[in-house]
């Protein structure tokens, strides 16, 4: 069975955030902005996007 992926798009910029936070977007493969990524569906990238959710447009299938 197909694994079920996620796009994220990175909308604003990590400049003058929380170190937490721009360490998280490094990890999700998001440097520059309207750069777009396709990820895993599950819990661990699930809580990477909650901590960032403010910076991101999270996009289904």
């Amino acid at each position: 069975m197909a694994e079920k992926k996620i796009t994220i798009k990175l909308v604003k910029s990590s400049i003058g955030r929380k170190p937490n936070q721009t360490k998280t977007l490094k990890a999700l493969g998001l440097t520059k902005i309207n750069q777009v990524v396709t990820k895993p569906d599950n819990e661990a990238v699930r809580g990477m996007i909650a901590t960032v959710s403010h910076l991101l447009e999270v996009l289904e299938g």
